[in-house]
């Protein structure tokens, strides 16, 4: 056995909901070969002391724009169309080195909170996949495609810049690592494209069995604008031009009336809510238990860290249910179990990874974080799953392994050289940003 972790909490997240007190985790070629409340007879190559400690299956953010991290807190208290503005213009002079940059700051943000799979949708995917394969987190990568193609225009996937920017990405990193990377199709959102896009994303999507990851009814305005252009919603529409025929996770949905959530229950997407990310921006969340109701598959995310200044997916899901509770009026609504499902379980759902991780079980990934519940903040504990929830932060996070391997622990990120990416970030990337013509 290669690593045992010993007399730990565990919060399985299985079927049974089970938690074992003094439990002991072993784990064996990155994979999870034994957890019950006996030590395994086999003596391990390494044991990591749990005792204090709440194992969790590793969380998993389900929407986030890594490569905007040397952006964070530049257009904090802007007007939305100011910050969009301000934003834009600064995008316009990323490249690909400080994009890379940037993933990796995000990247070893989320695993310093128990983070081990996030869903991207972004530009400079290939990027983006050289920081996730350095560092060792899980990923799905979408390259975030936008733009209006006139109707009379003759559009070619074979030529078009995008489109061919996504067969490269997937030639290149699709399945990587044993699936540990993993490319989605992706479109900005509806307003941002119109149908020969979407149309081609989904067929492209459909014969390399790939993803499709999407922003979608956001805002009050854009269903609206959808339903004066077309006399459809904005889900109503992609659907029927077969965006949805493959895995589709959705952020927002927040402005999907109940036909559409119900349709696209039946396609099987997902909505994934950015609670944090839209508060910060003056926005409704999504409805949660009226996706669930619906038939939809929930899942959380964080955005980019423009959006909600980190990307600590325990504060995500104490926004989600505070959201939850104060739409219903109900103090009972979204309980921590269903918190904490929807950035484990459901969050595997959404990314295609529900047979190896969300849960801790026999023969899942070994993805899985420990969190510190020593601190004066998290004692008593009554409750795990409460304390989770609405006591814990990503700062209580202790450890992080992916597939066994430890990827942040006390401070320390193996894999990621924190000195080197500040330094690339602080000389390359901000300058890139931020430098004036002629500087």
């Amino acid at each position: 056995m290669d690593t045992l972790i010993s007399n730990v909490t565990a919060v399985t997240m299985n079927p049974r909901m089970e938690v074992l007190f003094g439990a002991y985790i072993g784990i064996e070629g990155g994979k999870i070969v034994s957890i019950g409340k006996q030590a395994p007879a086999e003596p391990p190559k390494t044991i990591i002391d749990g005792t204090g400690m709440v194992a969790i299956p590793g969380l998993i953010n389900c929407h986030t724009h890594l490569s905007t991290a040397s952006l964070r807190c530049f257009t904090d208290d802007l007007g939305n169309a100011e910050a969009l503005q301000a934003l834009l213009q600064k995008e316009a002079k990323m490249d690909s080195r400080s994009a890379k940059a940037a993933a990796l700051l995000s990247i070893a943000e989320c695993l310093r909170f128990g983070v081990t799979s996030v869903s991207d949708l972004y530009y400079y995917p290939n990027a983006t996949a050289q920081a996730v394969a350095r560092s060792g987190i899980k990923a799905n990568l979408a390259l975030s495609s936008y733009r209006f193609i006139d109707p009379c225009e003759d559009f070619d996937f074979e030529t078009d810049e995008q489109c061919q920017e996504l067969v490269r990405v997937t030639d290149k990193w699709h399945g990587y690592d044993g699936g540990r990377i993993k490319i989605d199709a992706g479109i900005y959102a509806e307003y941002t494209s119109n149908y020969k896009l979407w149309e081609a994303l989904a067929g492209y999507a459909s014969e390399k069995g790939l993803g499709m990851q999407l922003h979608l009814a956001e805002t009050r305005g854009e269903a609206d604008s959808c339903l004066d252009r077309t006399g459809m919603g904005p889900g109503e529409l992609l659907n029927c031009h077969n965006l949805f025929a493959v895995p589709t996770t959705a952020a927002g949905c927040t402005y999907l009336d109940e036909q559409e959530r119900k349709l696209l229950g039946k396609r099987h997407v997902t909505a994934v809510s950015t609670p944090v990310a839209a508060y910060k921006n003056g926005c409704a969340a999504t409805p949660i238990l009226a996706c669930v109701k619906d038939g939809m598959n929930v899942a959380l995310g964080t955005g980019g860290v423009i959006e909600c200044g980190n990307l600590d997916m325990f504060e995500v899901m104490r926004f989600a249910a505070m959201d939850a509770r104060k739409e219903s009026g109900d103090s009972a609504a979204l309980p921590a179990s269903a918190a904490l499902m929807m950035a484990t379980v459901t969050g595997a759902q959404a990314q295609g990874r529900a047979k190896e991780c969300g849960m801790l079980e026999v023969g899942m990934d070994a993805d899985i974080a420990l969190v510190d519940f020593s601190a004066p903040h998290l004692m008593p504990c009554h409750n795990v799953l409460s304390g989770l929830l609405w006591s814990a932060k990503g700062g209580d996070v202790a450890m992080t392994m992916v597939r066994g391997r430890i990827l942040y622990q006390n401070g320390r990120f193996p894999t990621i050289d924190l000195k080197e990416v500040v330094e690339e970030l602080t000389t390359y990337a901000i300058p890139q940003l931020f430098a004036e013509k002629g500087e």
